[in-house]
């Protein structure tokens, strides 16, 4: 099976460790991996920012890069999330329309790509250790990945997950959210990285980069121990 990478802009930027570990553990699960070079970001702060024409341009090289795909799958759950909204947001043009319903159809988060499409439910994995895991909101409530995550932790040899208390609340990222309103996201990321403390565990799993970036972010800054992971680098530890 022939995937290309989306690989999102902040695992670009700051977190290869991610892109890699997604690659490796999909040629494992027997995929073939292509990433097109000519991607962007996807557009979604410049479009959540109210600069809507300038998206457009991105979101068209983004449809172009990706064409030819056959799975389009990403290890963020925001970032394939705002391409399954391009169909809506070039509604009033036909052509790019019918272009955007075509990458959306084929697009997935990684956990969710794994469960729904290749049917795999154990990934052979195996990590020792105490960890829960933060829902983030785009990926949730948005996209509608719940389940994946958790039946493919759950098979992880020797992981013992613990649920996050307040699991369903935002941690305070939301893109440009937490620049233009830096004060009420940080109260928010301190009431999430309590709620994590709470549970004891030693390692804070997520499936976005941007909220993993802002959480850990605090949890250095608050001098705390706790490990923060992408599921793809647990996923495919052995």
């Amino acid at each position: 099976m022939k995937v290309s990478l989306f690989a999102t802009c902040l695992v670009d930027l700051f977190q290869s460790n991610v892109g890699k570990a997604t690659v490796e553990l999909l040629e494992k699960l027997g995929c073939e991996i292509d990433f097109p070079e000519s991607q962007v970001c996807c557009g979604q702060p410049s479009y959540n920012s109210g600069y809507i024409k300038e998206s457009k341009e991105a979101m068209k090289r983004m449809i172009e890069t990706f064409a030819d795909a056959d799975y389009v799958v990403s290890p963020s759950g925001s970032c394939a999330y705002m391409f399954h909204e391009y169909p809506r947001i070039f509604k009033d043009d036909p052509i790019w329309e019918h272009r955007a319903r075509e990458l959306a159809e084929k697009t997935y988060e990684l956990t969710q790509f794994i469960v729904d499409v290749l049917k795999v439910e154990d990934v052979g994995a195996r990590f020792d250790g105490s960890a829960t895991y933060h829902t983030s909101c785009h990926m949730t409530r948005l996209l509608g990945v719940k389940k994946a995550p958790m039946i493919l932790l759950n098979n992880v040899e020797g992981l013992r997950m613990t649920e996050l208390p307040g699991k369903e609340k935002c941690c305070g990222f939301g893109g440009t959210f937490s620049v233009k309103m830096a004060q009420i996201s940080e109260q928010m990321v301190d009431e999430k990285v309590t709620h994590i403390e709470e549970t004891q565990a030693d390692y804070l799993i997520g499936a976005d980069a941007g909220c993993l970036m802002n959480i850990g972010g605090r949890i250095d800054r608050k001098g705390k121990p706790i490990k923060v992971l992408h599921i793809a680098e647990v996923l495919n530890s052995r």
